[in-house]
């Protein structure tokens, strides 16, 4: 059997993977897009997703470019609070206070991957499909597929996810640890208005953040080193623990979604290419949620790596070249490994437990929140300006 060719395979079908296809499209790529679920976008009737995401400046700006941001783009949230112990020693950022619009918007992991499917249209996709095998010869990198059929490329990314098959394929090792945690994810009805803003506070068995929602409702992530203990609990006994949890910052927890646990991991590849191969993403890199930065990290990897394949393709390089995937590797790897490194220390940070400590966390706190030349960068960093 033949072997299609491709300039670029793509493996997943997730929003990076998607981003990544539409993004190559557009600048001219022949692009192929391997998925393993069977219907792509879900078919009607298929369970909503709880996930949101907190969507940085600059990733909306990447997703404006490719035509793909949503119409109905869910929150824009205009301030964030954060605190430990005491909700008097906050760190608060202000988006009007810094002359920005908006902070962020939360957009629900469905409606961002529905816009992404529906601009992409004319990639070659191949549904249903795993990759069984991955091998680089002369003529570039040949995948062997589920079903029995081979697709060449001159290069494959990998935005196949944390348990990428192709990063193992390809012999490239990680780092990284579990978490004690799960992240509970629900949707909740609150009796206060959450006006457009964030709230995390950091417990001592883990962060718990509100996320703004469109319809009033808030989106609440709570990492936890008592999930079985939050999740065995009836819908009334979990809002009331979820209320005193957040010392009363939005009132009274109301309906709520179905929840759901998630485990969560730090993982970090030692390399993001292979000959051949590029990881993005999750197959790259894996971050504690209490950040938030999870999916922007992914797609400033895909606009890395496209910006690599535009200077491959000027310079007259092989995409899949050794120099073309260092110079992406220079340019994600170090920026990827700084915000996984901070969050892991945030983490590790607040999770200590000593007499006094909140009180010095508080106080460090409200401190850097009095501090123009700390808070500044440190908003500037937050949300990707």
């Amino acid at each position: 059997m033949s072997a299609r060719s491709h300039d670029i395979v793509i493996v997943g079908g997730g929003i990076v993977g998607v981003a990544a296809a539409l993004a190559l499209l557009r600048n001219g790529f022949d692009v192929a897009l391997v998925d393993r679920a069977a219907t792509r976008p879900p078919a009607p009737g298929a369970e909503v997703d709880a996930r949101v995401y907190a969507i940085a400046p600059g990733s909306r700006r990447f997703l404006d470019t490719l035509g793909a941001w949503p119409g109905d783009p869910g929150c824009a949230y205009q301030g964030m609070q954060v605190w430990n112990a005491d909700p008097a020693l906050s760190l608060r950022f202000d988006a009007a206070a810094a002359a920005l619009p908006e902070l962020g918007h939360i957009v629900a992991h469905d409606v961002l991957l529905d816009a992404l499917w529906n601009r992409l249209g004319a990639a070659r996709l191949v549904q249903g499909e795993t990759v069984d095998s991955f091998a680089v010869e002369a003529g570039g990198a040949r995948l062997g597929l589920s079903g029995g059929g081979h697709i060449r490329a001159d290069l494959v990314i990998a935005a196949d996810g944390a348990a990428s098959s192709l990063r193992r394929l390809a012999g490239i090792e990680t780092l990284g640890w579990p978490y004690a945690h799960q992240a509970i994810v629900s949707h909740v009805q609150t009796e206060r208005p959450h006006r457009a803003t964030a709230y995390q506070r950091f417990l001592p068995e883990g962060p718990l953040a509100f996320l703004p929602l469109a319809d009033g409702r808030s989106s609440i992530v709570w990492s936890t080193a008592r999930a079985g203990e939050r999740m065995a609990l009836p819908d009334a006994g979990f809002a009331k623990a979820l209320h005193q949890a957040s010392q009363d910052c939005l009132g009274l927890i109301g309906e709520m979604t179905p929840r759901k646990a998630v485990p969560l991991r730090l993982l970090h590849a030692r390399d993001y290419h292979a000959p051949g191969l590029a990881l993005v993403g999750d197959a790259a890199h894996v971050v504690h949620p209490l950040a938030g930065q999870g999916l922007n990290l992914g797609l400033a990897d895909v606009e890395a790596l496209l910006g690599c394949a535009l200077e491959a393709r000027r310079t007259g390089r092989k995409l899949g070249s050794a120099r073309v995937l260092a110079r992406y590797g220079r340019a994600r790897k170090l920026a990827n490994l700084e915000m996984l490194a901070t969050v892991d220390a945030l983490y590790r940070l607040f999770g200590l437990q000593a007499p006094g400590l909140d009180n010095v966390r508080g106080l460090g706190l409200a401190l850097v929140d009095r501090v123009a030349a700390i808070k500044g960068p440190l908003l500037r960093r937050a949300v990707g300006i």
